[in-house]
């Protein structure tokens, strides 16, 4: 990297390539970091809504085609923001070009896909090439500090994770279609989109992994409206999906995500239950970790609502005065910090592509179950296990 930057090329510029944008635009403004980013370019399909975006959201240039990006000197790291089915293609071709890559979750659409990605991070990995994956929700101040609290001891051994993720952007049979819907593209529904996200959580505040499933899985709405108004698309996705499935350590979890819970906006709830204590966690709260101590033997005893905005707490100290909170945005900033600081370390981020894979595999083993009766399905490598 020449000097002290890091110059990044954004493949996408929809919903999350805004997200990350104001990311790379904001994070030197407020926290002291080891390199500087500078957003060089930003790529998309169409060239004029590309150079648009490229402006509006402070981008030096725009391109159409990642093939010629991923290959220029100029660049240090790719930043893919598109659908699933393009992650392994730009990603594998980015580090083989040795450029470091951030790529949103999920990591691809199928398990091979991720495997191939995984394989690729690994051998950069030794030539000093960095990967991560946006589970950004783990940035969340109180979402850290809930890990902070597990690693302590201070819940102990955990019993039961209660995980759900829900929704209701779709919950109209009216609204269009839209490549999420589509498995081509997306590779599953409510289940990769925002389940990956709750199977990342209860796996990374646990520090345990996720050993079966028994899932089901349902489409509410088979046809939607294409939104050009020409007629009507096939659903080929999940709306819903449930299951059990049971933590290495013997704990139990529960999991459900979709996009059909009416008056549910961005609800994203953990609850962790250990043989010492509790906590529990709401997005739509997102300000608030609320904590049981378990020993504590007098008749008041009960959860402890801890506002997680104080300079202590992860990430809190470069923002607002204490007592200030954050938003959703925040979470991209402290990815992007995150990043930056393990590449000029010369470490490998969290998460990786192989913590990735490992929430591929239990996506797959959802979809397997649900496919089967909802018959018991072990979380593992099939390729490797034949």
């Amino acid at each position: 990297m020449p000097g002290d930057t890091l110059r990044v090329a954004l493949v996408g510029h929809a919903f999350m390539g805004a997200s990350h944008s104001q990311a790379w635009r904001t994070a030197p403004h407020f926290f002291d970091m080891p390199l500087a980013p500078e957003q060089a370019v930003l790529v998309g399909r169409d060239a004029e809504r590309a150079a648009q975006a490229a402006r509006r959201l402070g981008w030096q240039e725009s391109a159409t085609d990642w093939r010629q990006v991923v290959q220029r000197d100029d660049i240090d790291l790719v930043d893919i923001c598109t659908p699933g089915d393009t992650h392994a293609e730009i990603a594998v071709a980015a580090l083989a070009a040795g450029k470091h890559v951030l790529c949103e979750k999920p990591l691809a659409n199928t398990v091979a896909q991720a495997e191939e990605m995984t394989t690729a991070a690994r051998k950069a990995s030794g030539r000093g090439i960095r990967s991560m994956v946006g589970f950004t929700y783990r940035r969340v101040p109180a979402v850290g500090l809930a890990r902070q609290f597990v690693a302590e001891g201070r819940i102990g051994r955990v019993r039961h994770v209660r995980a759900q993720y829900l929704q209701d952007w779709l919950a109209d049979p009216a609204t269009p279609m839209s490549w999420r819907l589509e498995k081509d593209r997306a590779g599953s529904g409510a289940l990769g989109d925002i389940g990956s996200h709750i199977v990342d959580m209860a796996q990374y505040l646990t520090g345990e992994r996720l050993t079966g499933v028994s899932a089901l899985t349902e489409t509410f709405v088979d046809k939607r409206p294409l939104p050009d108004g020409t007629g009507s698309g096939k659903v080929t996705v999940d709306d819903a999906a449930v299951f059990l499935s049971r933590l290495d350590g013997g704990g139990l979890a529960t999991f459900e995500a979709t996009r059909f819970a009416l008056g549910r906006k961005n609800a994203l709830r953990i609850e962790i239950n250990g043989d010492r204590g509790s906590l529990a966690f709401d997005f739509e709260d997102m300000n608030v970790l609320h904590y049981l101590d378990g020993t504590d033997p007098t008749a008041s005893a009960g959860f402890r609502r801890v506002v997680a905005t104080e300079p202590e707490h992860p990430y809190v100290a470069a923002w607002w005065p204490p007592g200030h909170g954050l938003g959703y945005e925040h979470g991209f900033t402290h990815q992007v910090v995150d990043l930056i600081t393990a590449i000029a370390q010369g470490a490998d981020p969290e998460p990786s592509f192989d913590d990735a894979l490992q929430v591929q595999r239990v996506l797959e083993s959802v979809e397997h179950s649900a496919a089967h009766d909802s018959q018991w399905t072990a979380v593992q490598d099939r390729k490797e296990s034949r």
